[in-house]
């Protein structure tokens, strides 16, 4: 008690509600790769840096746009009608960098803050996969976001674009930070999009040599997705090749290496310009194929948002895509979903008439583990434990006593009541769906409160998504 030596009349709070466990963020990714510019004041300054965004709009301002491309369009002339044939070719602008798209189905999926880590610019001399040390590339990137506590995905659009090597040793570091970290996933895209299933899904099975424990924080979807997204085009770079019609016909000018904002074509053919523009919109070569880990990302990020993080970010729609480039069936999902000797699950993405193309999987890469199979368990544990890991630090050097002990137990009970309440956990009453235990005899032992250790044990009966509904039928024998 205080001691008090001036007269007078004071004021005492009593604290009798126990501190509350604040939940921890779920869904803000971090996005790995290369952009246009890397620049918050001066150039460069946000090279290797987290920095965090909320919109597309302020990834533009920061970290620039994607990169144009070139285009060759090949162009018959019907002298007779006055009509066109045009054949658009896209003419790669070199290496394909994927960040700035990937950020657009991010939020085109129902994305909100996340963390932007750019490893480089366009004018990079290749995708680098790079070291821990320097920083440089890709693994670079990742030692700069284990310094940072609040991501909760690793997402790296531009893997793919690696040697096998390299895209395999930098998913492993990423898996591996994950398991140091335990408070993150990180969500793979497969290598290989070739269309041969089994094939692909073998080679990514090989790639990946690491045990359950670090498989466990990862999840892998398949196949690529052909986007509702166009590249962007420089008119100067778009050119145009004429030939002649199909009764051998030369064509009325000459445009052969005229560019799209010539004054020949823009000016004076505004007619052809006009359909060049639609043309370049709507062609199959001007559409991008992207890999599903950043659209994914933004799913969590809108199921989190909506129902919790303990529902399976699955069964719903993605939004800003026409078809996945491979058309999966069960059978191919079989052989996807399950695997008898690694227990690799590879989650599918999959169209269905009347529905769209779905997220059809909900699996970690432990597909074998009955503890951690699903990817909603894993992050909703990672959730309880980060939110329960820093409510507890408060405590560090408090009296290990009967009152220590029972405030913890009051805080953490009210924390997973709550979570009852919301549908995360099972059981028809709360002490069915959790129990908290903490105390001389039942967590700890003399010993370990004479060398300073508070052990609170936590048990949780998560709710699991309905991977597989059976409707049993049978006949009724007549009665009457």
């Amino acid at each position: 008690m205080k001691t008090f030596k001036t007269p007078g009349v004071y004021v005492e709070e009593i604290p009798n509600i126990p501190p509350s466990v604040a939940q921890a963020e779920t869904a803000i990714p971090a996005f790995i790769g290369y952009t246009e510019k890397a620049k918050k004041t001066v150039d460069n300054d946000l090279l290797f840096v987290t920095h965090r965004i909320e919109s597309i709009v302020e990834f533009e301002k920061y970290f620039g746009r994607a990169n144009p491309e070139s285009c060759e369009i090949e162009l018959v002339e019907h002298t007779d009608e006055s009509r066109f044939e045009l054949t658009i070719n896209r003419v790669p602008s070199g290496i394909f960098f994927r960040m700035y798209y990937a950020l657009r189905m991010y939020y085109a999926n129902g994305g909100g803050p996340c963390y932007i880590i750019s490893v480089g610019d366009y004018a990079s001399i290749g995708i680098s996969k790079g070291d821990v040390k320097t920083p440089a590339g890709l693994l670079g990137g990742l030692t700069v976001l284990e310094k940072e506590d609040e991501p909760t995905i690793i997402v790296i659009p531009d893997a793919v674009e690696l040697t096998s090597n390299e895209y395999k040793e930098i998913y492993e570091a990423a898996l591996t930070q994950c398991k140091n970290l335990q408070d993150r996933v990180t969500i793979l895209d497969l290598y290989d999009d070739t269309g041969d299933i089994i094939n692909d899904a073998l080679n990514f099975r090989n790639s990946i040599s690491l045990d359950s424990e670090y498989l466990k924080y990862g999840a892998a979807y398949y196949p690529r997705l052909k986007t509702v997204l166009n590249f962007p085009y420089d008119e100067s770079k778009v050119t145009i090749k004429t030939h002649l019609d199909q009764n051998g016909n030369p064509p009325v000018q000459d445009l052969t290496g005229k560019a799209l904002d010539s004054v020949e074509i823009k000016n004076n053919k505004s007619d052809l310009y006009n359909q060049l523009i639609q043309k370049l919109k709507n062609s199959d070569e001007m559409q991008i194929v992207l890999p599903p880990s950043s659209a994914v990302a933004g799913i969590y990020a809108r199921i989190d948002n909506t129902q919790g993080v303990w529902k399976a970010p699955a069964n719903v729609p993605i939004n800003n895509v026409i078809k996945p480039t491979v058309a999966i069936s069960n059978k191919g999902q079989d052989y996807l979903n399950v695997d008898i000797t690694d227990g690799k699950s590879i989650n599918t993405i999959r169209s269905f008439i009347g529905k769209g193309t779905l997220v059809w999987g909900a699996r970690t890469l432990a597909g074998n583990d009955n503890e951690w199979r699903y990817i909603s368990v894993r992050r909703f544990f990672n959730m309880v434990e980060e939110s329960c890991k820093k409510a507890t630090a408060a405590f560090i050097f408090e009296p290990n006593d009967t009152n220590t002990w029972t405030k913890i137990r009051a805080m953490l009970e009210n924390f997973l009541t709550t979570l009852w309440r919301q549908g995360a956990l099972q059981g028809a009453k709360p002490e069915h769906a959790f129990y908290v235990k903490c105390g001389l005899g039942e967590t700890m032992t003399t010993q370990d409160i004479l060398n300073g250790f508070l052990i609170v044990e936590i048990g949780m009966a998560q709710i699991r998504p309905a991977e597989f509904i059976v409707l049993r039928f049978s006949h009724k024998m007549q009665e009457s």
